[in-house]
């Protein structure tokens, strides 16, 4: 455990050194006050806040994560000829790169938020920071996987930049075309089992449900409504982000134990 905390302390501290870091931070600043400055209704500018995490986090999370992981090659190869257990290496590399992610985008909305003075949504305002931070965890964790699985930096990132488009661009198209084809028959529970499948689906879904705005929920969102109303959804497609999460920790987890440095 102390090795552990001393490397997530040391990664922590290198990466809050980063300039990109501080964009990340400053972006979700200028973008948080603007919507709740001159976006009038706080539950307007909660949503439009929204459909900006669902696209930024997973992006920045996904690329940041697979690069850092590629740069601190030497610095794993290093500490792994001293007497260290691989798991807590890895455990402290992922959390001394997620805390940090994490940090920046709740202090990214926490502050403007909190200057706008209108605390009526608060519960929601949570809700979101929660949504934000599942997708900073998967998409990190994602990261590493794909880090781990291509010795290559350049397949890494490209391979990262595609599952970010498959999974927050082209997932909904897919989806809207299974539909399509398949009109004629009862498709609800497939494209129910579909949303669970997609994070960036979940985590939007999670957040409407506390909304009566059907529009923007899109046809899965529909359906999760339709079949798991009110605090039902609520715990499903939290449990169902919880479960993503797990998972690609352990497969990174995995894919690190048996790695070749």
């Amino acid at each position: 455990m102390n090795v552990t905390l001393k490397i997530i302390k040391y990664e922590f501290s290198n990466i809050l050194r980063s300039k990109w870091l501080i964009i990340y931070t400053l972006f979700f600043l200028a973008v948080s006050y603007s919507l709740f400055t001159f976006g009038g209704d706080s539950g307007k500018a909660l949503v439009s806040l929204m459909n900006v995490i669902v696209i930024i986090i997973p992006l920045i999370s996904i690329i940041f994560g697979t690069m850092y992981l590629y740069n601190s090659r030497e610095f794993v190869e290093t500490i792994l000829c001293q007497p260290i257990s691989r798991k807590a290496l890895f455990i402290g590399v992922y959390l001394g790169t997620v805390i940090p992610l994490s940090l920046s985008f709740a202090a990214g909305v926490l502050i403007p938020f909190f200057l706008s003075g209108n605390y009526d949504e608060i519960n929601t305002f949570l809700l979101l920071m929660v949504t934000g931070i599942f997708l900073t965890i998967i998409f990190t964790a994602a990261a590493f996987v794909i880090g781990l699985k291509n010795d290559d930096k350049v397949k890494g990132l490209g391979f990262a930049i595609f599952v970010w488009l498959l999974l927050a661009i082209v997932y909904d198209g897919i989806v809207l075309f299974v539909i399509y084809i398949f009109q004629d028959y009862p498709v609800e529970n497939a494209v129910l089992a579909l949303s669970i499948l997609n994070p960036v689906d979940l985590g939007r879904i999670l957040f409407l449900l506390n909304f009566d705005i059907s529009a923007l929920m899109g046809y899965t969102g529909a359906l999760f409504q339709k079949f798991f109303s009110g605090n039902a959804g609520i715990l499903v497609s939290s449990a169902s982000l919880c479960i993503w999460s797990a998972l690609l920790i352990l497969w990174g987890l995995k894919s690190f134990d048996g790695k070749d440095f």
